[in-house]
């Protein structure tokens, strides 16, 4: 797998630095950005070989989703990776996931920066020009749309649904930026002194510190576990990977910022760059309350013991697909 990792966490630190972020979210265009993705190849990842792509396993593109989230890439690259994936003849262009019902509300992460938006709507997925509104939150690239007159439809959609394969897309982002942001908090806390010694040595803060690094450990296994069955995704191993993300996602925030001090919310300082998109995935297409609720129901309509229910849903060698 790093043969393909080290070439794409390369690309990642020359065309997405905090400068190349920060002004795409200031309004700067993407192009050059994402000129640098469409050359690269990385987004036929997941398409099958005899259509032209690479045809890696959901468990090999993984990492790369990490990587994305590590270095808090502004555009929709883990989304058109797996529109490219779902439809023979998908458009060029960055693609932004949603599901809607006709004339519902919703907010499209990366919709502002996306060329176009794929959308699962009555079971069926339609491919639209992108178009969205600013949601009002400061330096956000999400954009609030309402589906109304949808073309007919591309083709159908998965029968879990396109929310799950946004889910594990989600939980692998947010493990990859869970990860930067307690590299960054440690780093801090062993430079910042007080007392005559580094902070990173109180005793309290030591322990905050160890639980936020179970947390970001946690996110990571359950990505892992979300995306070692086929494509797409079983509902159960979504909800999984999703709900345990997304629960670390605010805690991992939470202590990073608390270690940082005021410093850390500051428009210059680079912190707030991860936190301020572990807020938004934690919340993109299910929150951990309702993937928790999906997980329970599943569970409960089931007449398996519990660690029969695990292997049955979330060994990677008992998936299908």
């Amino acid at each position: 797998m790093s043969e393909f990792l080290e070439p794409f966490e390369r690309m990642l630190e020359n065309v997405s630095t905090p400068a190349a972020v920060r002004a795409i979210e200031r309004g700067g265009s993407p192009d050059a950005m994402w000129q640098a993705f469409a050359e690269s190849g990385f987004l036929d990842a997941l398409v099958p070989e005899e259509r032209g792509g690479a045809g890696l396993a959901l468990a090999d593109v993984q990492p790369l989703w990490m990587a994305l989230g590590r270095h808090a890439v502004p555009l929709p690259v883990g989304e058109t990776m797996i529109a490219r994936a779902l439809l023979d003849g998908a458009p060029d262009g960055p693609v932004a996931l949603a599901v809607a019902a006709p004339g519902q509300s919703v907010v499209v992460p990366f919709g502002l920066v996306a060329a176009y938006m794929l959308i699962e709507s009555d079971c069926a997925l339609h491919m639209v020009e992108a178009s969205g509104a600013l949601t009002g939150v400061v330096a956000s690239l999400a954009a609030r749309m309402t589906c109304n007159d949808l073309p007919s439809p591309h083709s159908t959609a998965p029968t879990s649904g396109l929310r799950p394969i946004a889910a594990i897309l989600r939980a692998a982002l947010i493990a990859g930026a869970s990860g930067r942001v307690t590299e960054m908090t440690a780093a801090y806390a062993n430079e910042r002194v007080q007392f005559g010694k580094p902070i990173g040595r109180q005793q309290a803060l030591q322990q905050q510190m160890a639980i936020m690094a179970e947390e970001m450990v946690a996110a990571r296994i359950a990505s892992q576990l979300g995306c070692a069955g086929g494509f797409p995704p079983s509902l159960v191993a979504a909800a999984t990977a999703k709900a345990i993300a997304s629960r670390a996602a605010a805690r991992v925030a939470a202590t990073a910022h608390a270690v940082h001090g005021a410093i850390g919310i500051s428009e210059e300082h680079d912190l707030q760059l991860f936190t301020r998109r572990l807020h938004e995935w934690r919340l993109a297409d299910g929150s951990e309350s309702y993937w928790n609720g999906l997980l329970g129901r599943e569970r409960l309509v089931s007449d398996a013991r519990s660690v029969d229910f695990v292997r049955a849903h979330l060994q990677p060698e008992a998936a299908t697909g």
